[in-house]
């Protein structure tokens, strides 16, 4: 997941990638998770690391009316301003996800998460594949980072930044931009999964956002990598002014899943 610069807070961070979310998440699996709760009276929704609770704001207008939600996070600021901000919320719980098991789950209609997976490590993500496998409960699983990013024009010093990027993605034994297709596999051995590629792409038009990406991004590959740090400044440098120019685009690979248990669900 790609993260904020010193001077933004967490649930800075969030709310200025909600715009950008919105419209990269994959509305075409969204339908389908929706149709899977189609005749169901008030279905209840299990949003996993919900944050400011951007992904229901995204997702509840495609789903049946009455639609309630369990919200999940780790982090009690960010859990409170999703509860204030998120219609037909029924319970908040504060934890992550590597505890969860498929008995969590009774009465959950659907698992949904936006911008989890690349922070989990592999056996986090196995117990959330077995946690949605067991139950029967279908998944919607939107915009883990892939790794690539297209930056134009190019930059000399853009695979090295890339490179410590990444590496700091995997920090703690976190998958980072292998997590999508490792949770891919994982679900497919309880049922089916769709995927679809879901790209932020950044530029001018969304100069704030863009901005705190670079920082961010510098920032992370210079603290996994303190010798890259002068090169780097000059190339966040480059960068900045490119983007102020109106002349730096760039497209951020995310990817979304679906999990369909067999039957379509519970």
């Amino acid at each position: 997941m790609s993260g904020p610069g010193a001077q933004f807070t967490y649930a800075d961070w969030l709310t200025l990638r909600e715009p950008v979310d919105a419209d990269a998440r994959s509305a075409e699996l969204a339908g389908w998770a929706a149709a899977l709760l189609a005749g169901q009276d008030a279905p209840l929704v299990r949003d996993l690391g919900c944050g400011t609770g951007s992904m229901p704001r995204w997702l509840s207008p495609r789903l049946p009316a009455g639609t309630r939600w369990v919200l999940q996070d780790s982090e009690a600021d960010v859990l409170e301003r999703a509860r204030a901000g998120v219609a037909g919320v029924e319970a908040t719980v504060q934890a992550g996800v590597g505890a969860l098991r498929a008995d969590d789950l009774a009465g959950t209609s659907l698992v949904t998460c936006s911008a989890l997976l690349d922070l989990l490590t592999a056996d986090e993500i196995g117990t959330l594949a077995a946690a949605c496998g067991d139950a029967g409960v279908p998944a919607l699983l939107t915009l883990s980072v892939t790794g690539r990013v297209a930056l134009a024009p190019p930059d000399p010093l853009d695979d090295a930044v890339a490179a410590a990027f990444d590496a700091h993605q995997c920090r703690d034994d976190r998958l980072g931009p292998e997590a999508a297709e490792r949770a891919a596999t994982a679900f497919a051995a309880y049922g089916t999964v769709l995927t679809r590629a879901t790209p932020w792409r950044l530029g001018p038009e969304r100069p704030e956002l863009t901005a705190e990406w670079l920082r961010g991004r510098f920032a992370a590959a210079v603290e996994e990598v303190p010798d890259l740090a002068p090169d780097a400044a000059a190339h966040l440098d480059r960068r900045t002014r490119a983007l102020l120019t109106g002349t730096l685009t760039a497209e951020v690979g995310h990817l979304d899943l679906l999990f369909v248990p067999p039957g379509g669900g519970s």
